[in-house]
């Protein structure tokens, strides 16, 4: 299946509107078929204020996109025994065994009831273990955690130990297991993750995938001369792109804690040999790969949803273990293929992989939030129209 380079192009004069309006300062974009790049491109400013354009080597704020990375870590650890995805959380987080969940009441009088089902590995590998966020704004529960200091961020002195424990006294939104709440859980799984391994979830990836990959440039934070590599985050305001160093400014400190569920910077060469690695079984065996990518839930996320933000659209998609899964493209009216997998992350970036294809694509601005403009919905449509 060949690529139409002149379709291709289409692409690039696509997505130079949203930068000649304003609406974007720049970003990157990068196509691949079995693991050779058909299209690279740029266009734009890195940093509107400076006048730094985006360049091959710029490095993003991938956010959620770290999620992937920590999930197949973890799966990882699963192909060598170290647990099963039944095992009980509370095995390595031993707060999570006293967990409670919210039935009914609000943030200032809320009514718990116990858990009936403990969270286990593969609710926070699917995010059904009731786990959420502070900024979701959406029900008690995320108001509970922004009154912990869990909204964006963490309490200042907090590790990702003491996060853990938090959120393991926190109310769950719902019984594990029988819905999908966008949330914590990969932070939770980054903390198992050291427990086992009895590394900081940054040494452990580091030594498990970003070394042996060759991710020279993804890391926790920007420091020395590659803060000029770095693009600055901006907010949609009124169809215009503003500075928002109120948040962004985190990248350039070291973080007590390590977030496997967004902390990550990387840049679209780095990312680009992670996504090469899972579809090519370097990191994991087929088999497993193909047990992460079937939906694990009771239905697909139109379904189990309940409520709050994700990174995707919810009709016709499932989640598995760490990936959004096509179970059907119709219903949301995409063209994509049953079993392509992918995320997203806060400012907007994006990646997906197909194994029918072997396409894989990937996205890059800082924007906030992702959901600002339909972005990864187009590129589909531009990436797979230029498929033959």
């Amino acid at each position: 299946m060949p690529f139409d380079n002149p379709r291709l192009a289409r692409i690039d004069r696509h997505l130079a509107k949203y930068v000649d309006d304003g609406r974007l300062p720049g970003w990157q974009v990068q196509v691949a078929q079995h693991g050779e790049v058909v299209h690279s491109s740029t266009y734009g400013l890195a940093d509107l204020e400076t006048g730094t354009p985006v360049a091959d080597d710029t490095l993003w704020r991938i956010y959620s996109m770290t999620k992937p990375l920590t999930s197949v870590l973890a799966m990882m650890l699963w192909e060598e025994g170290e647990f099963q995805l039944t095992d009980e959380v509370s095995r390595w987080i031993p707060a999570f065994a006293e967990a409670r969940v919210f039935d009914k009441g609000s943030a200032t009088s809320p009514f718990l009831v116990p858990a009936v089902e403990p969270v286990r590995m593969w609710h926070l590998l699917t995010h059904s273990s009731g786990l959420t966020y502070g900024f979701m704004q959406h029900h008690p529960v995320d108001a509970l955690y922004r009154a912990a200091g869990f909204e964006f961020g963490w309490p200042k002195g907090c590790d990702l130990a003491a996060a853990s424990d938090a959120w393991a006294r926190l109310p769950l939104k719902f019984q594990p297991g029988t819905a999908f709440g966008y949330g914590v859980s990969t932070d939770v799984l980054g903390r198992v993750i050291e427990v086992i391994t009895g590394r900081r979830l940054d040494e452990a990836m580091h030594e498990r995938i970003l070394g042996p990959l060759g991710m020279t440039d993804t890391r926790w934070w920007v420091e020395g001369a590659d803060v000029k590599r770095t693009a600055a985050l901006y907010a949609a305001f009124e169809g215009k792109a503003i500075r928002y160093d109120v948040l962004g400014a985190a990248a350039f400190t070291e973080p007590l804690g390590h977030s496997g569920g967004g902390g990550l910077i990387s840049t679209a060469s780095d990312y680009q040999r992670f996504m090469d690695a899972v579809l090519d079984s370097s990191l994991l065996a087929p088999r497993t790969l193909e047990l992460m990518t079937r939906n694990h839930l009771p239905g697909d996320l139109a379904e189990c949803n309940s409520g709050g933000f994700a990174e995707t659209v919810l009709d016709g998609i499932g989640f598995g273990l760490g990936f959004a899964v096509v179970l059907d493209p119709v219903p949301s009216r995409s063209a994509s293929s049953v079993g392509e997998f992918y995320w997203g992350g806060l400012a907007s970036t994006a990646f997906w992989i197909d194994p029918s294809t072997g396409v894989t694509a990937s996205f890059y601005t800082q924007l906030v939030p992702s959901s600002t403009y339909p972005i990864r919905a187009e590129l589909r449509q531009l990436v797979y129209s230029a498929l033959l």
